[in-house]
C-alpha cells in the first residue's frame, strides 16, 4: 500500500482547486469550483452564503464525508483521497470534530454517553472517557443533565451535547454547520465564547458555516461562497 501523501505545511486543513459537480442527465451542474483554503491551529473562519450556494457540500468534502469532483483536501497533513475508507474514518475520529445544524444524538443514550462516544470508538478507557466528557458537558452548562436522554433535553441542550461530543477528542479542527441556528441568544453567545477560549487555550481551529452574520463577525476571517467560489469579506 502506498504511504499517505503528506502536505508540506502545518495547516490543520487545506484544500487546493477543490470542485464539485453533479451530472443531471446530459447536464453537468457545477456547485463549487477552484476553491483554495487553509486553516491553521487556533484560527477561526466563518463561511457565509445564500441557501443553495454549496456551503454544506463544501463542509462535507472538507470533512471527508463527500468526495470532490476535482482537487484535493488535506486533514492534519494527510491527503484524504489517498486514504482507505477505514483510514479516513480513523483520521476523522482523531483529528476532527463535526457539529451539524441538527444534533444527530443517539436517542437511546444519555448526554454523557453521547459525549463519550468518540473516545470509546478510539479505545479510550471508559473511566477516562467519562471524566473528559463530564468536564466538557459541565463547561457547556450541562453538568446537571448528564444522565438525561435527548428526548428529555431542550433543543439548545441537545446542541450543546453535540458540541461537547465534537470537542471531547481534543481535535485540531472543528467543523460547524449552522451551530447556533436552533439556539437562543444567550446559549449562542456561550458557544461563541467557548470557541474563542478553545482557539486561544488549546489552539483548536474552527470552520463555521453560518447564516448568522453576528456569529461570523466574531471569527478571525469571514469568507463568502459566491457562484461556487470563496471571496474574502
Amino acid at each position: 500500500m502506498n504511504e499517505p501523501v503528506k502536505h508540506p505545511c502545518n495547516a490543520v486543513l487545506s484544500c487546493r482547486n477543490l470542485g464539485k459537480r453533479y451530472e443531471e442527465g446530459p447536464e453537468s451542474v457545477v456547485v463549487l469550483q477552484g476553491l483554495d483554503l487553509e486553516l491553521f491551529p487556533g484560527e477561526r473562519v466563518a463561511i457565509v452564503g445564500s441557501s443553495g450556494s454549496g456551503k454544506s457540500t463544501l463542509l462535507n468534502m472538507l470533512g471527508g464525508l463527500d468526495t470532490p469532483s476535482e482537487g484535493s483536501v488535506w486533514l492534519a497533513g494527510e491527503q484524504l483521497s489517498a486514504l482507505s475508507e477505514t483510514a479516513r474514518g480513523l483520521l476523522r475520529n482523531r483529528a476532527l470534530g463535526f457539529v451539524y445544524q441538527f444534533h444527530h444524538l443517539l436517542a437511546e443514550f444519555t448526554a454523557l454517553e453521547n459525549a463519550c462516544m468518540p473516545l470509546l470508538i478510539g479505545k479510550t478507557p471508559i473511566n477516562e472517557a467519562r471524566e473528559r466528557a463530564t468536564a466538557l458537558l459541565q463547561r457547556v452548562g450541562l453538568g446537571h443533565r448528564l444522565h438525561h436522554k435527548p428526548a428529555e433535553l431542550s433543543g439548545g441542550e441537545r446542541q450543546r451535547v453535540a458540541i461537547a461530543r465534537a470537542l471531547v477528542n481534543r481535535p485540531g479542527l472543528v467543523l460547524l454547520d449552522e451551530p447556533t441556528g436552533n439556539l437562543d441568544q444567550h446559549t449562542a453567545e456561550g458557544i461563541q465564547e467557548l470557541m474563542r477560549e478553545l482557539s486561544e487555550d488549546s489552539c483548536t481551529a474552527f470552520l463555521v458555516v453560518t447564516h448568522d452574520m453576528q456569529l461570523a463577525r466574531k471569527m478571525d476571517h469571514v469568507l463568502s461562497l459566491q457562484d461556487g467560489k470563496l471571496v474574502a469579506l
